[in-house]
């Protein structure tokens, strides 16, 4: 429920935000795992054959998505004020189609925690964007959908163009 409130004005969510976009942002770019992160999404035997515990970046990725879930559910339980069971319903394709429009890539290995962060705003506005104007929510999904097939076929044919 504290999460709900401001600090001076500044939402405590945002704080919590700008420190995880932070945080992330440093072990992405800056560290040996944020590394092996890409190796491994990028091409799976060439990074086991480089010498990266692949089983290990895959456990900790994992265990760090499950952090971020539960970080997630902890601010939308305080925002909404209860726990509900259909809190995060549906929120899993606006998560898909943020990292695309953000930039990354659908065979992996490419991506930047900016270009998602990036991509969450362009989807937050289409999602406030047809709130206001009163869409209902089954053809919001599907506006929100093809706004996702968009960017994943962008993202292809830009990979076939480079590889031309």
């Amino acid at each position: 429920m504290l999460l709900a409130y401001s600090a001076g004005g500044t939402p405590i969510v945002l704080v919590i935000v700008g420190a995880v976009i932070l945080i992330y942002s440093f072990v992405m770019n800056k560290s040996v795992f944020g590394r092996h992160i890409y190796a491994v999404g990028g091409n799976l035997k060439a990074a086991r054959l480089s010498g990266v515990n692949v089983k290990r970046v895959d456990f900790l990725v994992f265990v760090n998505m499950g952090f971020l879930a539960s970080l997630a559910a902890i601010v939308t339980t305080s925002r909404a004020g209860a726990a509900v069971s259909t809190a995060g319903n549906l929120y899993e394709m606006d998560a898909i189609a943020a990292a695309y429009i953000g930039g990354a890539a659908v065979s992996g290995g490419v991506g930047r925690v900016s270009g998602a962060i990036i991509g969450a705003l362009i989807m937050g506005v289409l999602n406030m964007g047809l709130s206001i104007m009163a869409v209902d929510s089954a053809w919001q999904q599907a506006i929100k959908g093809l706004v996702l097939v968009l960017a994943v076929a962008v993202d292809i044919v830009g990979k076939r163009r480079s590889a031309v």
